[in-house]
C-alpha cells in the first residue's frame, strides 16, 4: 500500500493516473469505461490549485477505492463522485446511464458537501467544531443506507491528503485538523487499518511537523539498527515454529515499525521520549486455523519472557469493530517487541475492515456496524450530536463482562451506569446499583479492563440528571438527557394543570377537562415556563367560557382575579394570589439560573428545583402552584483559575475585585501552593455575562487568570 501511495501521489498527468487504475482492475467492464469517459467530459478543461487536470483527482481517488475493495461499482461512483457537485450533469442522468446502484451512491457522496477553504475556521475557533460536526453528521446520515458511502469518501479524503501540499500552510493544518478527528476514527470503526494509519500519519505531519519531523528524523537515523533487530526475532520465530511442527509454507511472518501516530500518541500518553517508548517494533504472524494462534502464543511465552499486562485476546473477545488479533509484547535479546498473531481471515478483516466484503468476495463481513446505524440522536444541536458521537469514535476501549459471560465493549473511563446502558436503555433508567467484581459498587465506579459487573435495578424509572457529564458512552448521555427532558416535559405539563387549578379555585380535574375541550394538552408544558403562552391560556379559556352559557363572570365571583406580574428578590411570579415571601424548602438546593417550581403555601411561594423528588411527588398530589422563573436574564456559570502571590490579604482583594464585576461566588478551593511566593485557588462563579473572552478580558486586567471555563449546568442538558 506504501508504494501504491507514493505512486499515486506524484501522478499529475491523466494517462499515468489511467495505468494506475488500470493496474488495480485488469479487466475493467464496459460500464467502468463509460464513466471514465463521462467524468474525462465532465471535468474537460478543469483543473485543481496545483494547476494539474481536475480528473487526475477522480481517477486517483478510484484507484484508490478498487486498491481497497475490488468492487467496480464503487469505482464507477468514485469516479463519478464529484459529476453532480462540479458540472451541469444530474443525478438523474446519471441513473439512466448507470442504473439505480451507482447513481445511487453518487448521490449519497453528493450530499457529503465539502467545507471550502474559504468557510474553515481557524483551527481556535469554536467554529472549527461546528464545521467538522456538520460535516461528520452529513457523511454519517448519507451513509447510514450504505456504508460503501463512507468507504469511497474517506478514499477520496486520503487522495486530498496526499496532494494538500497544493495548499497554503493555514488551510493545510485545517483540513488536516478535520481529517484526524473525523474522518480517521471512522476509519477505525469500520475497521479500515489501511486507511486509518495513512490518514492519521498524512494528519500528524500537517498538524504537528516538529513532533513529526523528530519522530521521523529517530526511525531514519537508527533506521538500519532497527531493521537488523526485526530480521533476527522474525528468524528467531521462524526457527523455533519449524522446530515445533510448523511447515515454512504454513505461516508467514512480517516485521514493521510502528506507524508514526501511534509512535506519537504512546509519547504523549506516557509523556516520554521516542528513546522511552518499549514497542516501536512489531510482527505479524499469520497462520491457517485459530487455533493455530493459541499454539503460537505458548511457543511465543515459552520461547521469550511475556510482559503480561500487555497481553490481549481479541479472539476470544473482539473489538466492536470485528477486530480479532492476540497481542503480546516479548522480552528478547533484541529489545521489547509487539507480536500480533493472526490468520489469514483475520488479517484481511484487520486491514481492509468492511471493505474487504467486497474485496474478497464472499468472504469477510463481520465488521459490527451498530454504531453507525445507532447515531440517531435525538437533538437539534450539531454540537451536542458530534459530542456524543465523538465519544463513540474517539475513545479507547476497554472490555467488561455480564456475570453470564457476555462482553460488552466500552470507552476507556466508563462507569457502571455506562453499562447498565449498554446493556439496555431501560436497565440504564431504572438501574440503582452494581456490583463490580462481587463488590457493591456505585453506578459512578470507573470500570476497569475485564471486569464482571453486575446491575441492579428496580421497576422505577431514577434520574441521574447530576451524572451526565460523567458517563463516557454516548448511549448513557442520551439516555440521561432523554429521560430528564422526558421528566422536565411531564412536570411541566403536570404543574400547568396545578397552577390554572390555583389561579381560578378549582380542582385539577377540571382543569384537565377544559384543557382537553380547548385541545390544548399537547402544548401545555409551555405554561410553567412562557409567562406570554400563560396568557394566552388564561384568554381562551376565557373565550371558550364566554361562548357556553356559563360566563366568565361567575369564575370572578368565586373569587378569581386578574394575574399580575409579582417581582420578589430573585424571582418573578405572574399569580392572583396575595405573596408575603419566598423560601426555599431543604431537599434540593437550585442555583441561579436552574429550572424551578413554585408551591403556593400560606401566602408563600416555597421553591423547588423542578427535578426535586420531592418536588415531583407534590405535583402529582395537585398542590398550589403558581408560575415562578428567575427575575433578569439566565446567568452563565463559570470555573476560573487565577494564580495568587502568597501574601496576606490576598484573597479578601480577589474576592473584592469579583464583586466589583458583578460575579455571584458559588465555591472557592485553594490549590496546591507551587512555590513559596505563589498558589492557585479555583472559584465557580455566576455572572449576567454570557459571553466567556467578555469575562475572560476583564478578569485578566486585574489578576493572572491561568484558565476560565464555562460551566453548564447539568440539569440544563
Amino acid at each position: 500500500m506504501d508504494v501504491f501511495l507514493d505512486k499515486a501521489k506524484n501522478i499529475h498527468t491523466i494517462e499515468e493516473a489511467k495505468r494506475l487504475l488500470w493496474n488495480e482492475i485488469t479487466s475493467p467492464s464496459a460500464i467502468t469505461q463509460k464513466a471514465l469517459d463521462l467524468a474525462l467530459t465532465a471535468h474537460d478543461g478543469q483543473r485543481r490549485k496545483s494547476g494539474e487536470p481536475y480528473i487526475v483527482h477522480p481517477i486517483l481517488v478510484a484507484a484508490i477505492t478498487a486498491k481497497i475493495s475490488n468492487d467496480e461499482t464503487m469505482v464507477q461512483a468514485a469516479l463519478l463522485h464529484d459529476v453532480v457537485e462540479d458540472t451541469s450533469f444530474t443525478i438523474e442522468e446519471l441513473k439512466e446511464i448507470f442504473g439505480d446502484d451507482v447513481s445511487h451512491l453518487v448521490e449519497g457522496l453528493t450530499k457529503i458537501v465539502e467545507i471550502r477553504d474559504e468557510e474553515l475556521a481557524p483551527s481556535s475557533s469554536d467554529e472549527r467544531l461546528i464545521n467538522s460536526a456538520l460535516t461528520f453528521r452529513k457523511m454519517l446520515i448519507a451513509s447510514i443506507k450504505d456504508v460503501r458511502v463512507l468507504v469511497i469518501k474517506l478514499c477520496d479524503r486520503l487522495h486530498n491528503m496526499l496532494t494538500l501540499d497544493a495548499l497554503r500552510v493555514e488551510k493545510q493544518k485545517r483540513i488536516a485538523e478535520e481529517t484526524l478527528v473525523v474522518y480517521a476514527p471512522i476509519a477505525h470503526r469500520l475497521g479500515i487499518s489501511r486507511l486509518k494509519n495513512h490518514l492519521e500519519d498524512l494528519s500528524f505531519k500537517y498538524i504537528y511537523p516538529e513532533d513529526y519531523a523528530n519522530i521521523d528524523n529517530y526511525i531514519q537515523s537508527n533506521a538500519q539498527n532497527l531493521q537488523v533487530k526485526l530480521n533476527t526475532f522474525v528468524q528467531k520465530i521462524k526457527k523455533y515454529m519449524v522446530q515445533n511442527g510448523f511447515d515454512e509454507d504454513e505461516f508467514d511472518i512480517f516485521g514493521r515499525v510502528k506507524h508514526y501516530y501511534s509512535i506519537y500518541m504512546k509519547m504523549h500518553r506516557k509523556g516520554v521520549g521516542i528513546e522511552e517508548v518499549l514497542d516501536l517494533l512489531a510482527v505479524r504472524i499469520i497462520v491457517h486455523e485459530p487455533i493455530e494462534c493459541y499454539k503460537v502464543l505458548g511457543l511465543m511465552h515459552l520461547s521469550f519472557t511475556p510482559l503480561v499486562s500487555r497481553f490481549k485476546d481479541y479472539i476470544a473477545v473482539p473489538k466492536e469493530n470485528g477486530y480479532k488479533t492476540i497481542h503480546t509484547t516479548l522480552f528478547s535479546e533484541e529489545g521489547i517487541l509487539e507480536a500480533q498473531i493472526r490468520t489469514e481471515e483475520m488479517h484481511r478483516l484487520a486491514e481492509y475492515g468492511v471493505a474487504a466484503h467486497w474485496k474478497y468476495k464472499g468472504g469477510t463481513d463481520s465488521v459490527n456496524l451498530e454504531w453507525l446505524e445507532s447515531l440517531h440522536y435525538q437533538n437539534e444541536s450539531i454540537e451536542e450530536f458530534y459530542e456524543l458521537a465523538k465519544s463513540d469514535l474517539f475513545s479507547e476501549d476497554i472490555t467488561v463482562f455480564s456475570p453470564k459471560g457476555d462482553y460488552y465493549t466500552l470507552p476507556k473511563g466508563s462507569t457502571a451506569l455506562d453499562f447498565a446502558y449498554a446493556i439496555h436503555s431501560e436497565v440504564g433508567s431504572n438501574a440503582v446499583d452494581a456490583l463490580v467484581n462481587k463488590h457493591n459498587s456505585s453506578l459512578l465506579t470507573v470500570l476497569k479492563n475485564g471486569d464482571i459487573v453486575k446491575i441492579i435495578k428496580d421497576d422505577k424509572v431514577h434520574l441521574h440528571c447530576s451524572w451526565l457529564d460523567t458517563v463516557k458512552t454516548s448511549k448513557a448521555q442520551d439516555g440521561i438527557r432523554s429521560a430528564c427532558r422526558a421528566r422536565i416535559k411531564e412536570s411541566d405539563t403536570l404543574s400547568a394543570y396545578n397552577i390554572l387549578a390555583t389561579l381560578f379555585k378549582q380542582e385539577s380535574s377540571a382543569v384537565q377537562s377544559l384543557i382537553e375541550k380547548l385541545n390544548l394538552q399537547d402544548t401545555l408544558y409551555k405554561l410553567p415556563v412562557q409567562v406570554d403562552y400563560f396568557k394566552e391560556v388564561i384568554h381562551q379559556v376565557a373565550d371558550y367560557m364566554g361562548t357556553k352559557e356559563v360566563r366568565f363572570w361567575e369564575l370572578l365571583k368565586k373569587g378569581y382575579k386578574k394575574p399580575k406580574i409579582k417581582e420578589i428578590e430573585h424571582f418573578t411570579f405572574f399569580t392572583n394570589k396575595p405573596l408575603d415571601g419566598v423560601e426555599f424548602d431543604y431537599c434540593c438546593h437550585p442555583k441561579v439560573g436552574d429550572q424551578i417550581v413554585a408551591f403556593y403555601k400560606d401566602s408563600k411561594a416555597i421553591i423547588h428545583h423542578k427535578l426535586c423528588k420531592k418536588a415531583y411527588a407534590k405535583i402529582l398530589d395537585h398542590e398550589e402552584m403558581i408560575f415562578v422563573s428567575w427575575s433578569g436574564s439566565k446567568m452563565s456559570r463559570y470555573r476560573l483559575t487565577i494564580s495568587l502571590q502568597n501574601k496576606k490579604g490576598i484573597l479578601a482583594d480577589l474576592l473584592a475585585k469579583l464583586s466589583e464585576l458583578d460575579l455571584n461566588i458559588l465555591s472557592i478551593e485553594l490549590g496546591i501552593r507551587s512555590s513559596e511566593e505563589a498558589e492557585y485557588c479555583q472559584i465557580e462563579v455566576e455572572s449576567h455575562e454570557s459571553k466567556k473572552q467578555n469575562l475572560e478580558d476583564k478578569i485578566g486586567q486585574k489578576f493572572k487568570l491561568i484558565e476560565i471555563i464555562s460551566l453548564d449546568d447539568a440539569y440544563n442538558k
